[in-house]
């Protein structure tokens, strides 16, 4: 079974955020009778829905935007950065064109008016559901081509490494294995003999640089 088959069938976690006790627990009770989702934690301002989020791990966070400490909009955009694939439920009393704007870019998913029904709720989070499992095929399978590309360009770097390859298409390869920054030394060692080679002083000054760092951070027994 695939990790999105396991988000599908498992219960849909939402963390909620206000800084008004009725609306938390309005909010709260709706969710309780919505099948197939749970309340994992509950936050009254904003700094606490990112501390939140870290420990609980949503898959839908539901704010309010005017929010003590930290506001619901600057709390998901922080968010965002770390949970690319969170879906995010703004709340509001207000419909302000440009603030709606501002949440949709930044990615927020849906927009919810105060007071809201149950019916609205439910499909609010059914549209961000949708929204979720879409993200975290594409990102899977991102994942999975990186993968495969980069096994491939390894392949190519043990041919090229026994073959004492130095020109351009070696240099590439090489090159976009040290992109990475896991990148094994040995790849980074063969790149600096290539350097070498091809005097490609500028290059091997800044490859210098990065290998004895990291020859610095191994921790021998």
């Amino acid at each position: 079974m695939t990790q999105t088959e396991n988000h599908s069938k498992r219960k849909l976690r939402v963390l909620i955020a206000d800084d008004v006790q009725e609306t938390r627990r309005n909010t709260r009770l709706m969710i309780s009778m919505i099948p197939g989702v749970e309340v994992v934690a509950i936050a009254n301002n904003g700094i606490q829905m990112l501390q939140m989020t870290k420990e609980h791990h949503p898959d839908i966070v539901i704010t309010d935007i005017n929010m003590p400490e930290m506001d619901g909009l600057t709390a998901s955009r922080e968010l965002f950065k770390i949970y690319p694939d969170m879906g995010c439920i703004i709340m509001s009393s207000e419909k302000d064109i440009t603030t709606v704007r501002t949440a949709m870019s930044i990615g927020v998913q849906e927009y919810l008016i105060k007071p809201f029904s149950i019916d609205e709720l439910e499909t609010a989070i059914a549209n961000v559901k949708k929204r979720i499992v879409e993200m975290r095929q594409r990102l899977a399978q991102a994942a999975q081509l990186s993968n495969k590309s980069e096994t491939y360009l390894k392949q190519l770097a043990e041919e090229y490494a026994r073959t004492r390859r130095t020109d351009d298409q070696a240099l590439d390869v090489f090159e976009q294995l040290a992109a990475n920054p896991g990148c094994e030394l040995r790849w980074l060692r063969t790149l600096a003999m290539i350097y070498i080679i091809r005097q490609e002083w500028g290059k091997l000054k800044v490859l210098a640089a990065r290998l004895e760092q990291q020859t610095k951070n191994i921790k021998y027994p």
